[in-house]
């Protein structure tokens, strides 16, 4: 006789800390699941209660205790349907991160995740200690795995659950985004089922978390390794998968399946997400950019308004004596194209006061990049006192390949809240301010077509003191997200000086690194808690250090 075993996948955007709000979260997807899905089980993301990561906070005593209030209080609304979700448990033998079954008010089963990450942006084993056994509960007459995230990256948990008498896996996920990530998961889970051939229900996290982006992107995958149900990305719902269960085997139905994004769509919405998540789980009454008649300030005003809307967006241009009128006419078209309150405020004023100031300090000493700093001072000074005043996060708009070699002004144009292109580097700039015009115009092509330019200068163009973007770019890529050496990079084919110069700028620009404001994570490597190096070093990543 054939029965049917409905599972939903809560595919949530939690707010880490907030063990309170969380509840209530899984409290009314729990409800929903279970009365409008006719659901017979719900499964929820990895330590779901605190969300993902809480990093340090769980050194906290006081969480630990809103933890355990929290599971009371919402053992007693588990009723009618099963509930799996993920919560740090603090036991005598140390901090395990765990995934319960919960059922009719009780905790029937909790599994330990034996995996811990500790590489690129986790640190787990700073935290939590491992388990090592299998744990499998009888779901409708399916005996059902319980495991966690980096479970399943590894060979072992999923066998080791076979042999313990499971047929169907359950997988709890807090799995961050990067570009490709997706077709990564599923090709490791492929993976895991040539260990054992049992149908796997995958759910992630969504949302963003600081640098971190959650994408969601929750499966169903059957024992032969296709999906048959894939949840959007980028976006909070429930799902729900059917099987078919003869004689306690799990057989997937067919369910909704959302395809995979393109991959510079996949980048943008991930952007928008960090950004409006940013802002939001951080209470800012809306967002302020300092608009140049650039591309970078041009696409990180477009992601501003698709995150939090139009009127939550002010724009402020800011011209100065070297300012084209070219740049003053494309700012204000970009305001207006995209509806946001829009202002003009000449820093002339107020480089002049400093230059007044400092005339005899600087007396007697040529122009140079002193006063390029000056002027891009005044700008973050007139912004920040925007973004104090008015309640607005400054959102800055220095992209990855300025980042990386330190064509940035610390106190300037770093100043700022949050940098929502700090892990693009200029190509994909462009490549994203093509995409989103090909939604809908608001950038000017000609903002698409002239050559970069700081304007802090006379005729200043990037390429006066970068490397093209098209040769910058690829070095930067192989070097701080590859780890090549500089002789790796010049065998690929890249000119010797350029290479050793721009390593170089990479290497003494940490200190700026240190103090930019977080942004969204893309890359497999981005600056931040994804990249540490010491400020002071004496290592070389030099040719001549090569025997």
């Amino acid at each position: 006789m054939t029965q049917q075993l409905r599972v939903a996948l809560a595919q949530l955007n939690m707010l880490v800390g907030d063990v309170a709000g969380n509840v209530a979260k899984v409290a009314a997807a729990l409800a929903r699941a279970r009365d409008e899905l006719r659901a017979d089980v719900v499964i929820f993301p990895e330590l779901t209660l605190t969300a993902y990561p809480p990093e340090d906070l769980l050194l906290r005593p006081g969480l630990h205790r809103q933890v355990l209030r929290g599971l009371d209080l919402l053992k007693r609304q588990v009723t009618g349907i099963d509930v799996v979700l993920g919560y740090p448990v603090l036991a005598a033998d140390g901090l395990r991160n765990s995934a319960s079954l919960l059922r009719e008010g009780e905790v029937i089963a909790t599994y330990h995740k034996q995996h811990l990450p500790n590489y690129s942006v986790f640190d787990e084993k700073r935290y939590f200690v491992p388990g090592n056994e299998a744990t499998v509960v009888d779901i409708r007459g399916v005996p059902v795995a319980l495991t966690v995230c980096e479970d399943l990256w590894h060979p072992g948990p999923m066998a080791q659950a076979e042999a313990a008498g499971a047929r169907l896996m359950f997988n709890l996920n807090a799995s961050p985004y990067h570009a490709g990530k997706g077709g990564e998961r599923e090709a490791v889970l492929r993976e895991r089922l040539a260990e054992a051939a049992m149908p796997i229900v995958y759910v992630n996290q969504v949302g963003g978390q600081d640098e971190l982006i959650f994408d969601g992107e929750s499966l169903v995958m059957n024992g032969e390794g296709e999906i048959v149900l894939r949840a959007q990305p980028f976006v909070e719902d429930i799902y729900l998968a059917e099987f078919d269960v003869r004689n306690g085997v799990a057989i997937a139905q067919p369910g909704v399946m959302h395809a995979a994004l393109p991959a510079v769509e996949s980048i943008y919405r991930a952007v928008v997400l960090g950004v409006r998540d940013y802002i939001e789980k951080n209470n800012f009454d809306g967002a302020v950019i300092g608009l140049s008649g650039g591309v970078d300030s041009a696409l990180t005003l477009a992601i501003a308004v698709d995150a939090i809307g139009a009127e939550r967006v002010e724009a402020v241009m800011m011209p100065s004596r070297y300012t084209a009128q070219m740049s003053l006419d494309d700012a204000e078209l970009e305001a207006e194209t995209l509806g946001v309150e829009y202002h003009v405020i000449s820093i002339e004023p107020v480089f002049n006061a400093f230059l007044t100031s400092l005339h005899d300090e600087l007396a007697g000493r040529a122009p140079d990049t002193t006063e390029e700093n000056i002027q891009a001072r005044c700008r973050g000074v007139i912004l920040m006192a925007i973004s104090n005043k008015k309640t607005k996060i400054l959102l800055t708009t220095g992209n990855k390949s300025e980042m990386a070699v330190g064509y940035a002004t610390l106190y300037g144009d770093m100043a700022g809240g949050y940098a929502p292109i700090k892990d693009l580097p200029k190509t994909m700039v462009y490549q994203l301010a093509h995409y989103r015009n090909g939604v809908a115009p608001v950038i000017p092509r000609r903002v698409l077509e002239r050559p970069p330019s700081a304007e802090l200068k006379p005729d200043q163009k990037d390429q006066d003191s970068l490397p093209p973007y098209e040769i910058l770019d690829p070095i930067l890529e192989l070097y701080v997200e590859q780890d090549q050496t500089p002789e790796e990079i010049i065998t690929a084919g890249f000119e010797r000086e350029t290479v050793l110069r721009v390593v170089a700028m990479v290497n003494r620009n940490e200190y700026k690194r240190r103090q930019a404001p977080p942004g969204v994570r893309v890359s497999r490597r981005a600056f931040g808690r994804d990249r540490r190096y010491p400020i002071t070093s004496a290592y070389r990543d030099h040719p001549r250090f090569i025997d």
